[in-house]
Parts: structure tokens; C-alpha cells; sequence
């Protein structure tokens, strides 16, 4: 059974950094595109950046191109988002998600039914 354990998360000033943690379990991560999507309360769930199951292709919502890094190492069914450069609009619960292809995860409306605890990140002015 899937599991996804989101960490990381904090309390930063605008232009500060942090690192998103997603650790995998119970289907086989390198087979996965895996995608870091963000909501705040009120709104709909948003995809912020995949990464394909190899790692050589990454794609990124407009809003955070040049400042947030996706990354994963196989080996430890681990994803990554380096955060940096932050703004007070990504003030959000950050959640990580799995499927076939990226174009499948970032698909506008797509649902899921399992998401993990999801780790929250503050960004003050």
C-alpha cells in the first residue's frame, strides 16, 4: 500500500530557504514520475513541480521557475524540493504525489485518492 511522508517544512523570512523531504514506500519508486504539489486553505491543491521516474526530465509551474529544485534518489525512495528565494505566496501545505508520467500529475483537476500528512510551509514578509 502506498505511503508518502512528507518533512521539512518551517517557519522562514522572505528569501530564506528550506528543503521538502518525501519519503516512499509500498509500490516502486523509480517507476514513478513523483510530483510536489502545494495548497492553501480555501483553494484548490496545486501541482508545483514533477520530476519523471530517472530523474532527467523536471518541470516547474511558472510561479516558482529559477527558484524551487525537484530532485530524487532512487536508492532511498526519497524526493526533494530545494526551496529558495522564498515568498510569502508560498505559504502553503506542501504534499508529494505519485503516478505514471508527469503529464498525468500535473494535469489541471486530477484527483487522488491517497495523499500523505503533508508538511507546512511559513513564509513571512
Amino acid at each position: 500500500q502506498m505511503q508518502l511522508v512528507e518533512s521539512g517544512g518551517g517557519s522562514v523570512q522572505a528569501g530564506g530557504s528550506l528543503r521538502l523531504t518525501c519519503i516512499a514506500s509500498g509500490f516502486t519508486f523509480e517507476d514513478h514520475a513523483m510530483a510536489w504539489f502545494r495548497q492553501v486553505p480555501g483553494k484548490e491543491r496545486e501541482g508545483v513541480s514533477c520530476i519523471s521516474g530517472n530523474g532527467d526530465i523536471a518541470d516547474y509551474v511558472n510561479s516558482v521557475k529559477g527558484r524551487f529544485t525537484i530532485s530524487r534518489v532512487n536508492a532511498k525512495n526519497t524526493l526533494y524540493l530545494q526551496m529558495d528565494d522564498l515568498k510569502p505566496e508560498d505559504t502553503a501545505i506542501y504534499y508529494c504525489q505519485a503516478d505514471e508520467l508527469c503529464d498525468d500529475l500535473l494535469q489541471p483537476g486530477i484527483q487522488y485518492n491517497y495523499w500523505g500528512q503533508g508538511t507546512q510551509v511559513t513564509v513571512s514578509s
